[in-house]
């Protein structure tokens, strides 16, 4: 990774291994090149390319390496020679870490079981047995011990509809958040973000609204900092948490009081039929939302057009299409 020009609030960059972008720095000299990643995602964002072992100095092909010795404190070594890379390794993620700090990343996007990158369930060998299943790469622990509330995903998670329908969430809520922070780092830039996140956060769990809600109302009588620090750890914690059916359904019928005076008889039985759809899972999360959409322009109501559950990431994505 080369240093670059700080972004602008509404950049979206997205940290990711270099060869999940088709570049050949694994050790057989070959790439993985995820196209959904690249010709999908990357309409989107602003990719900002790291390889650990081409980083910290190895060459590409080279021989492969694998983690070694404790699962909680692996060394990284070479596969035939057992030349131990450890500490090259770890001295690199220092220093780029300190320029990824300030890259203003919104996410991450790791190779999944790689000795360096991996985030989970990257195999430790030991002196003799099984390896153990439990091991993380040596960058990705230092990823994200150090940037403890950054989005961190493997492509290899990222196959899976609902997983990557919460990371993409997860990204573009840190991208607003980068934008708060730019545009108007104040009490009542915290208060208007918490109001319009309320229905997405909503769809994650009732329990870390509630203590954000506790904070939001507290705000005038914290420092700022402080504030600001607290509610980002709480907004992290609950995205989290995965957004279900039935959490989504319960959030689509508090949108629907929301029309109670306006919806025409056959309208609100229209939407409640879609809603009970959803929630059998008949139909996508994308029906309901267009047909409250359509109800939110229809009668112009100003509350829920702020509200970022019904428009959370470009819908090019298709993320909500999958039942």
């Amino acid at each position: 990774m080369s240093s670059a020009a700080a972004p602008r609030p509404e950049t979206l960059r997205l940290g990711i291994s270099s060869c999940l972008l088709g570049q050949k720095v694994r050790y057989d000299g070959g790439h993985k090149a995820d196209r959904w990643l690249t010709d999908v995602l990357g309409q989107y964002v602003e990719f900002v390319p790291v390889c650990p072992e081409m980083g910290c100095g190895l060459p590409a092909p080279r021989e492969a390496m694998r983690l070694a010795g404790d699962p909680q404190d692996p060394r990284l070594v070479t596969v035939k020679t057992g030349i131990d890379h450890t500490a090259r390794m770890a001295e690199f993620a220092r220093r780029t870490l300190l320029e990824l700090e300030r890259a203003d990343l919104s996410g991450y996007v790791l190779k999944a079981n790689s000795p360096s990158c991996g985030m989970e369930r990257v195999k430790v060998h030991g002196q003799s047995g099984a390896p153990s299943p439990h091991g993380i790469g040596i960058f990705a622990r230092a990823l994200m011990a150090r940037l403890p509330h950054l989005p961190v995903e493997e492509e290899g998670r990222l196959q899976d509809a609902r997983i990557r329908e919460d990371f993409i969430e997860r990204i573009f809520v840190m991208q607003r958040w980068r934008g708060l922070l730019a545009r108007n780092r104040s009490r009542g830039g915290l208060v208007e973000f918490h109001a319009d996140h309320k229905l997405l956060l909503m769809a994650h769990g009732a329990a870390p609204l509630g203590e954000m809600g506790r904070l939001v109302a507290a705000v005038k009588d914290l420092p700022l900092p402080e504030a600001f620090r607290r509610y980002l750890e709480l907004l992290m914690r609950a995205l989290e948490q995965a957004a279900t059916v039935k959490k989504n359904a319960n959030v689509l019928m508090h949108a629907l009081g929301y029309f109670k005076k306006d919806l025409s008889r056959d309208e609100k039985h229209e939407l409640l039929e879609v809603i009970d759809s959803y929630r059998g899972e008949h139909v996508p999360l994308i029906v309901p939302i267009t047909l409250i959409n359509h109800f939110v322009r229809k009668f112009g109501c100003a509350y829920l057009a702020r509200q970022v559950y019904l428009n959370p990431h470009p819908i090019d994505l298709k993320l909500r299409n999958h039942a």
